[in-house]
Formats: structure tokens, sequence, C-alpha cells
């Protein structure tokens, strides 16, 4: 199947069950439906054939919703742009991902990206671009105006569906925490079996109200989001932008049942909820995941949403989104210490794995060689979730996979006795300290139990007397005046001498480099800290 034929027999089910709910505006079934017929109609007007490119700017708007059906509707891939970028990176990705059509938002708070493009990519909105020659045109959406974004398009006939289930349906963005972004090429079956699996691994109601401010041109967002409650008839609440009060209210006035967002998001939404009472009686769960999360939240999250479900999870682009998981049920002590267990898809077609979404298995992240299961390591996965690689890049797809179809995530971790899933760190970030290799996960772990430190993020620097050593950025506790010197006679007697951080700097929450998800850039912290180094030396 594909993904518009799914919005079609969804629709079929749930006409006129809600959809997309703002403020401003509800969408139901069969109005997304139409709307995106609608829509293909004029994206093959202008051209658009199966195959072609269409570049996705915009915010979490009903609109970008029927936008994404229409271009699988008109056999087309969807490249998910993330708002966040400069000018710079939106021709880089535009240009990476060979787009044909870009259709951009006006604006995003205080920006203008029509000014910002007309201004630094001249020709961008008819095709006479020499920095982007596959661009044959654009189009610009104006919310406070969306009557003229429909009456710009030419009337075209609906297209016949021409896209098959192993074509590719969306290029996303990897995040660029640990270096350029590269376009990951997800295809309609990859996307359908990641919803399934997802809905069914933790048992969504019917009706599911999911509340968030993810973006949609992120896997959580489009995937656990949207896609995964159409299954069940579900609706989204999307926010355009992270506002703590915001969500919590969004979720009290519209009786949201599922709260999404990553630890950063978790966290300040605790906060704000201590400070400002909300009805939260609707929440049944509470879904934080993607990025690490110190292990007091989880129990803080329970008391203070009251939520029956408390889940986390890991997957990454490359592999489609979620496909490890907590279950329904779990003790906290699960959720706090763990990322779960393989996602039960509950699919036919793959009895192999008993009824799992994938398979993994640990490799030697120096030498790549098998490790017993059960074994630390490098994570490798395979199964119908894979990705198909980065978009025209060979070189990298290659390294992305090994023989017999398993791709290599670039994490660390091993799987308990009980099935679920720990993880010890990026092998990208791992760094030698004294000759010895050090996991940053490990250290941040240990390192955020201590009631003064809310976040920390280890990086390895350049040393003079070992070749590498580890420094940390550190967030304090809101109360707490914690100094580097304190820090380091609480870590000295838990770990080993070559583990101890040689710098340690403090940062406030709202100055961490994130991506547009919510990451915080490891990349930046350390382009950061060089700067540090080098400013404190010439003070000197």
């Amino acid at each position: 199947m594909t993904l518009d034929a799914y919005l079609e027999r969804a629709q079929r089910h749930f006409s006129a069950k809600p959809l997309v709910i703002t403020d401003a505006l509800t969408l139901d079934y069969a109005a997304v439906e139409t709307q995106s017929k609608r829509l293909a109609g004029g994206l093959a007007g202008l051209g658009i054939r199966p195959g072609d490119r269409v570049g996705l700017m915009m915010g979490n708007y009903p609109v970008t919703v029927s936008l994404m059906f229409a271009i699988w509707r008109a056999g087309a891939v969807a490249v998910a742009i993330n708002t966040l970028y400069g000018v710079r990176e939106l021709e880089y990705v535009i240009r990476e991902a060979g787009c044909n059509l870009l259709i951009s938002m006006v604006r995003f708070g205080s920006r203008r990206f029509d000014q910002d493009l007309d201004r630094d990519i001249p020709g961008w909105r008819t095709g006479s671009c020499s920095s982007l020659p596959e661009l044959r045109g654009g189009l610009v959406y104006d919310a406070d105006k969306p009557e003229e974004f429909f009456a710009a398009l030419p009337a075209g006939e609906t297209p016949d569906r021409s896209a098959a289930p192993h074509d590719p349906a969306v290029i996303m963005f990897t995040s660029g925490t640990t270096g350029a972004p590269k376009g990951v090429v997800q295809t309609h079956d990859n996307l359908l079996r990641a919803a399934y699996g997802g809905a069914y691994h933790q048992a969504f109601e019917e009706g599911r109200r999911a509340v968030f401010s993810l973006p949609l041109y992120h896997g959580f967002g489009l995937v656990v989001g949207l896609l995964s409650g159409m299954i069940v008839g579900g609706s989204i609440v999307p926010l355009l932008r992270f506002d703590a009060d915001a969500l919590l209210s969004a979720t009290e006035r519209h009786r949201a049942t599922y709260l999404m967002g990553v630890p950063t998001m978790t966290i300040a939404m605790m906060e704000q909820a201590k400070i400002k009472t909300y009805d939260l009686s609707s929440l049944t769960a509470v879904h934080s995941a993607a990025a690490p999360t110190p292990s007091w939240v989880w129990r803080d999250i329970q008391e203070t949403f009251g939520c029956e479900e408390i889940f986390t999870s890991y997957g990454q682009t490359e592999t489609t989104a979620t496909i490890v998981c907590t279950q329904p049920g779990d003790p906290i002590e699960v959720v706090a210490e763990t990322q779960g267990c393989i996602v039960q898809a509950g699919v036919a077609g793959i009895a192999e794995q008993d009824g799992r979404i994938c398979e993994f298995k640990t490799i030697d992240p120096v030498s790549g060689a098998d490790l017993p299961p059960g074994s630390a390591g490098e994570l490798c996965t395979r199964g119908p979730l894979n990705s198909q690689g980065y978009f025209r890049r060979p070189e990298e797809t290659a390294k992305l996979f090994l023989p017999g179809g398993w791709l290599r995530t670039g994490d660390l971790g091993q799987f308990r006795p009980d099935g679920n899933l720990f993880l010890t760190g990026r092998s990208k970030e791992l760094y030698k300290s004294r000759g010895e290799l050090v996991s940053p996960k490990e250290l941040e772990q240990l390192v955020t139990k201590h009631p003064a430190i809310a976040q920390a993020f280890f990086i390895g620097m350049p040393d003079d007397r070992w070749g590498e050593c580890g420094c940390a950025w550190v967030v304090r506790t809101d109360g707490h005046d914690l100094v580097a010197e304190e820090i380091l006679a609480w870590l000295t007697p838990q770990v080993a001498g070559y583990k101890l951080p040689r710098d340690i700097w403090f940062i406030a929450e709202s100055d961490l480099p994130k991506t547009g998800t919510g990451k915080v850039q490891k990349n930046v912290l350390k382009e950061m800290a060089f700067d540090l180094l080098a400013a404190l030396q010439g003070a000197a």
C-alpha cells in the first residue's frame, strides 16, 4: 500500500472524525482527503511527475498534512526541510535532494522566508536559479491568506496512483548533531510498517489524540504523531513552535490523551506544570524520546502529569522511525534505565523474527567483527524499516550497510536478559583518554544523578599530553551554584581517573545549541569549546 491509499482507506472508516486540530481550524479525515486531491491536481498542473522531489518548508499547519498526502498522490517524493535552517543550509538541502519544486511558508515567527529566499537565492520562484539547476519553480504559503495559495495552483486532474509501496516517499535529513545533514530515503512501505508497528506495540486506543510541537519534517512527529494515530482514527494537535504553557494549555483545551516531546521539552513542561495549574485529566500517556534523558526525569513525569503510561523509545532517521520502545505496563525502572524492547509489529511476513519489526546484532565498533548475542557493542539492525540509504550518496550508503542487509546504527549498547535495550553512547562520540576509550553517555548518565546537575554533555577534545581527553558542558539545576571543583570531587571516587574531564564549563539550558527537534548538537558544543579555549589562551 502507498500512503495516499492509506489516507483514502482511513477516511472511509473515520470520515467525520478530526484528523488535524488547531485553535483556528479543524480538518476531519474527509476534508484532508478532499484537500489533498485538489492539491495533487495542482501539483500535476505544475508539471510534477512520479519520482519528482517536492521540498516542503512548512510549519505544523493543517495544510502541511494535506500537502504531504498530495505529494504522495502525485507519485512524487516529499523532501522534509528543517524550518530552522539558515538560507545557506536551505540552499544546501534543496540542492542535495534535487528538489524540482519548493513550497515555502511566508514567515515563521519574525523571520520572512520569502524575503530571505528572494534576496539570497534569486530566481527560486521561477526555476531560474543557476545554483539550483533542478529546481523548476516555487510557491509561497501565507497562513494569513491561505486562499491565495490554492488560487495560485493551476487546475489539474487528480493523478492516478503511480507510486509503488517500495518507491521513495520521503527524503528526510539527518539531524546534523555530528556533521552535515544527509538525505535519508524512506519508502511508503517503510513509513506504513513503522506506523502500524508503533500503534500495535503501544496499544493505541481508538481516537488517540496526540499533542506536540515536534515538526512534521521529523520522523517522531510524522510517524509516531500523525501516521500511527491514523491506524485508530486518531488526531493530532500540532503546535507551530515549542512553548510549555501553550502545549499544556492545548492538552487541556483539546482533551489530548498523548503528549509527545524530546527530553528538553518534557523537562520544561514539567517545570511549567509545577507553577501553573492545568486540567490534564484527559492525558493517559507521555512519550519522551529521541535524546538521552536524565534518570530522575521519569518519576517526576509520572508524579507531575499523573499519567498511566510513560514511554521512551529508540530509532533514527536511517531506520525510518521507532524500532525499540517501552511497552504499556512497563515499570518506571525499565523506562528510566532502558529504551525498551524491539517493537512488536504483529505483522505477517516477518515470522522469523517472532513478530518483531526488526532484529539486532552487535559488532566491535573498531574491527567490525560480530560479537556474541547480548554483548555490548555497536548496534546493527535489519528488517523492513531499514531505509534505502542516503540520496545520491552511494559511498556513504555503502558505509551504512554491512553484508546481509545489516544497517550500522553508529549507536553503542546491549540488550539485557529481559530483552530491553540499554544504550551506552554513539560510536562517533567515543574518544580516547590516556589511550582508553571513553563513552560520553556513561558519564552523562552518572553526572546527572547529582541533584545540582540538570543536564551534562561530554565531548572529546585535543590534549597536548594525552592526545585527547574529555571535557564537559553542564547545565545546573535551578537554585544551585555548583562549581567545577565540586563536580570533580564528586566524580573522582566513582570512575577511573582517565574518565575524569579535563575542563568543565557551565551553560544555561536556553543557550544549548539544538536541532529543530530539540537534540543538542555536540558538534557545535565542540566548536564552542574551541572558541572558549582560544579566548582563554589569548587572554593569558
